[in-house]
């Protein structure tokens, strides 16, 4: 856990420290989503894993409580779609910010926004690893 987590953590307690799941991404939630199609879950998965660095950095580069709102509520809805869970919850959490004007509660918000993000990008590609070696 990096410096800026461990710090927003103990400044942020928050019902997104409370484990939602075993895992950080929900299988089984984005298998309904799709039906069980397993070539969209993946085409699912590879968007997630290619949007959510991008939404990150614009919540950063946010300059207006608009794009800081889009930003959060896009990578919500990415969030729930795949069924992170913890990831969406943060997202939820960073849509009510009152916006740009609290700077440290915005940086904040991102630090855990990134290791939420990290976390469930590894699982699935932990996952997408296993997959291919046929474990």
């Amino acid at each position: 856990m990096n410096l800026c987590v461990s710090r927003a953590r103990r400044q942020h307690k928050s019902e997104a420290d409370v484990p939602l799941a075993a895992e950080p991404v929900d299988f089984g939630h984005l298998r309904r989503f799709t039906l069980g199609d397993k070539h969209l879950e993946a085409e699912i998965l590879g968007l997630f894993l290619a949007q959510v660095p991008i939404t990150i950095a614009t919540l950063k580069r946010a300059e207006t409580d608009g794009a800081w709102y889009v930003a959060a509520h896009t990578l919500k809805g990415s969030a729930r779609v795949v069924g992170a869970r913890r990831l969406a919850l943060l997202a939820t959490q960073a849509e009510r910010l009152a916006g740009i004007s609290d700077p440290d509660a915005c940086r904040m918000m991102v630090c855990m926004l990134e290791e939420a993000a990290e976390e469930a990008q590894a699982f699935v590609g932990s996952l997408k690893y296993k997959a291919r070696c046929g474990t």
